[in-house]
């Protein structure tokens, strides 16, 4: 592998999250800092988060619009970050959203913390439990929060937790232009 920065090479999404461990407000906000400063293009900045902290009412609105599967471990993240952007004319708002996640992913790794995303929601859920604007559209759910004990997971949550990571090998990701003119 290349000589990548640990704070990629060592990233992973777990599942296992401290079930007691909590955020400090110092480090959720260093987080959305870290997504603020995203680059977006004109920069718009469309992303938006709503902060759910274990045991408040938003982390448990969040909670319930994800998949019973996922709340399974989910319900043990210190934080549950509901990451939206505006719909509007502007065709990049979900790219540059993912750049703004991305940042905040990277930051989370420097602080020690780990994230995992959840792609699957009840997004009506989230717009009428949250009351989210109506131009405000939910994207993804990042879990946030400081590693737990994986043994504590059920049986088929354990095994995807400790199994190797796995990424595809570089020239696979590469597309051929064969057909391109010089």
């Amino acid at each position: 592998m290349t000589d990548l920065t640990p704070l990629l090479a060592f990233r992973w999404s777990p599942r296992s999250f401290d079930p007691v461990a909590e955020l400090t407000p110092t480090e959720v906000m260093t987080l959305l800092e870290a997504a603020r400063w995203a680059p977006s293009v004109g920069n718009l900045q469309p992303w938006r988060f709503a902060v759910g902290h274990r045991e408040d009412e938003t982390f448990k609105r969040i909670l319930v619009n994800l998949p019973a599967d996922e709340q399974r471990w989910a319900g043990r993240a210190s934080v549950l970050l509901l990451a939206a952007h505006h719909a509007s004319d502007n065709p990049f708002a979900a790219y540059d959203l993912g750049q703004a996640v991305a940042h905040l992913t990277v930051q989370a790794t420097a602080l020690g913390l780990h994230v995992r995303q959840v792609t699957e929601l009840d997004r009506p859920g989230l717009v009428a439990d949250l009351e989210l604007p109506a131009d405000v559209r939910p994207y993804v759910v990042t879990a946030v929060g400081q590693l737990g004990d994986p043994f504590s997971l059920p049986a088929d949550l354990l095994r995807h937790e400790t199994s190797l990571r796995h990424r595809q090998p570089l020239a696979e990701l590469l597309l051929s232009c064969s057909n391109a003119s010089s």
